[in-house]
């Protein structure tokens, strides 16, 4: 049986012009470009294609300009020129390497905090925590450490040599204090503030190392962390080996 045609059907253009007549001019189509000419020709649909949004324009910078430019934004994001703060400080006889860099060894929040705890319970302000290198254990160099009692004031530097017997401060000997960065900084040196001491070669050996707090299943003990000149160490963090 042949199939029913309607005698004054549109053609599918017309209807398809009809059908896109009925939007709005506000709301065009990129179908409407696809119309045949004579369809486009349309008043009403001309409009429309008119309005279309037209391709964003191409750059004419090089890819490699726009890279670079892009790169120096992030940049000047990036850096700034305001000095990091740092809550260690060295109270006495500063040290510096073969460079010209003064050799710190810092004191972390939590190893400053225990300190206090001990000078509190003590009742002692004094005390210092006294670090010391020397060449044993099973990975050739051990810390040792120990809390000893400074004097209410700073010897000049040279010692006397009946000074030098009697002080707990040495010669080659330097301390290092914990003060926070939101705290107000002290005039003049302050011992009754958490600090640390070491003697000059063992300072050498744990520049710009850490000396941590920690409370693990073998015990809560002073512990040196990060060393940049260890590369290897026991489990219990006693005992180091160094670069060579």
């Amino acid at each position: 049986m042949p199939p029913l045609r309607c005698a004054n059907a549109p053609a599918p253009a017309s209807l398809f012009v009809q059908l896109s007549m009925r939007r709005t001019a506000q709301s065009p189509i990129l179908a409407d470009i696809l119309l045949p000419l004579r369809a486009r020709a349309h008043p009403s649909v001309a409009r429309r294609i008119a309005t279309l949004p037209t391709t964003t324009p191409v750059s004419k910078t090089p890819w490699r300009a726009r890279q670079s430019s892009s790169l120096s934004q992030s940049n000047k994001r990036l850096f700034t020129t305001t000095a990091p703060s740092k809550a260690t400080h060295t109270l006495f006889n500063p040290q510096n390497d073969e460079d010209g860099n003064e050799m710190v060894l810092e004191i972390t929040e939590r190893a400053a905090k225990r300190l206090s705890e001990i000078m509190t319970k003590d009742s002692n302000p004094y005390l210092a925590l006294r670090i010391q290198v020397e060449s044993g254990g099973c990975h050739g160099f051990q810390y040792l450490m120990k809390l000893v009692t400074l004097p209410e004031q700073l010897p000049e530097l040279p010692l006397p040599e009946e000074a030098a017997e009697e002080s707990e401060i040495r010669d080659d000997d330097t301390i290092f204090s914990y003060h926070p960065d939101d705290s107000p900084a002290p005039s003049s040196p302050d011992l009754t503030l958490p600090k640390i001491i070491l003697d000059g070669p063992s300072l050498e050996l744990l520049k710009g190392s850490k000396v941590d707090f920690t409370m693990e299943l073998i015990g809560s003990q002073f512990k040196i962390v990060d060393n940049p000149l260890a590369t290897s160490s026991c489990g219990c963090g006693t005992s180091f080996d160094i670069k060579i």
